[in-house]
């Protein structure tokens, strides 16, 4: 068997609804799908067992243990050659899979990634989330833009691995923020050749609403000082940009009190991401709703990084997170 597709799960049954429905469109086979429930309280037993006859699913319960694990069990009871890593709020064109197999079959590799895009019918919110987390006056293009500050590293997301490279690494770690750029990072320190393969893209619907989004991306903050501290040297200047931006937000607000003319700054960031984001997706809606997604990615992921920037390199603490029980509920 080609391909093993593994999805950890944690109370999203509308969501696998989607995603296999999706997977029964592909224009290839040769798969099989593991389905990984993390101990939800609102399980998807009765969606797999919907699509047992048209998919080759399996489907298995764990107690909640975070995704990284969750994906090592569904890993260690996978047979495919190679391991293809999805969360449950994607969708896939029908053409996903052929497009990997033209990517591995055309360029070997051991293990790659995919970038994301809003679907048509995502709401205007889910919309400007995506674009805050893809564009390159956000992110810097991180993500799989054709636009990058830095090279790219696969996310889970959307992500593949040759079955032996993943038993070589172990997997992933128990990190539940974080978890897969670490086990990107040790991709590249082992010497694995990792590639983007920008048309294996997917739908990734993301959060619904700002406040998670900002959950979210305070998460990852923390995670990357985390992330930082496990492997020395892989802080780049794109982690930085979000805690200047936070600090510099502040500066010129607080001093817009006094001389108005420090908001232009923060005005005219504002106007670009509306105009770009306006213009990618046809909506003013959703621009000018971009601009409030941007700045609470931006502030969300610097506060988060300044955060635990003090509580590990000053308080000399642990790793930690925020929000674990309310972002995964």
């Amino acid at each position: 068997m080609r391909y093993s597709i593994i999805v950890p799960v944690y109370n999203r049954p509308d969501e696998v609804a989607e995603l296999l429905e999706s997977l029964t469109q592909q224009r290839v086979g040769d798969f099989e799908v593991v389905i990984v429930e993390d101990g939800s309280s609102v399980p998807c037993q009765a969606v797999c067992d919907r699509y047992a006859d048209r998919l080759p699913l399996h489907y298995f319960c764990k107690e909640n243990g975070g995704p990284g694990p969750a994906r090592n069990y569904g890993a260690e009871r996978a047979q495919g050659e190679w391991l293809i890593i999805l969360d449950s709020d994607v969708v896939l064109p029908p053409g996903y899979l052929a497009a990997i197999g033209e990517e591995i079959d055309g360029e070997d590799c051991d293990a790659f990634g995919g970038p994301d895009r809003a679907h048509p019918s995502f709401t205007p919110v889910q919309k400007a989330i995506n674009y805050a987390m893809t564009s390159f006056f956000t992110t810097g293009g991180i993500r799989g833009g054709k636009k990058k500050l830095d090279k790219f590293y696969p996310r889970s997301f959307n992500m593949g691995i040759r079955a032996a490279a993943y038993k070589a690494l172990g997997g992933f770690s128990p990190m539940r923020f974080g978890e897969d750029i670490d086990l990107s990072t040790r991709i590249f320190k082992a010497g694995y050749r990792c590639r983007l393969f920008p048309e294996a893209w997917v739908w990734h619907k993301r959060r619904t609403d700002l406040r998670k989004f900002f959950k979210q991306v305070h998460n990852s903050g923390i995670a990357r000082i985390h992330l930082t501290v496990r492997h020395p040297g892989t802080l780049k200047l794109v982690h930085l940009l979000p805690a200047a931006f936070t600090v510099g937000c502040v500066v010129l607000l607080l001093g817009g009190l006094l001389s108005p003319w420090l908001w232009l700054p923060l005005a005219a960031y504002a106007l670009l991401v509306l105009a770009d984001a306006a213009i990618n997706e046809r909506s003013v809606l959703v621009g000018v709703l971009a601009v409030a997604a941007s700045f609470v990615q931006l502030t969300g992921y610097g506060t988060g990084f300044l955060r635990a920037a003090w509580r590990r390199y000053v308080l000399r603490s642990g790793e930690f997170e925020a929000f674990k029980k309310s972002f995964y509920e």
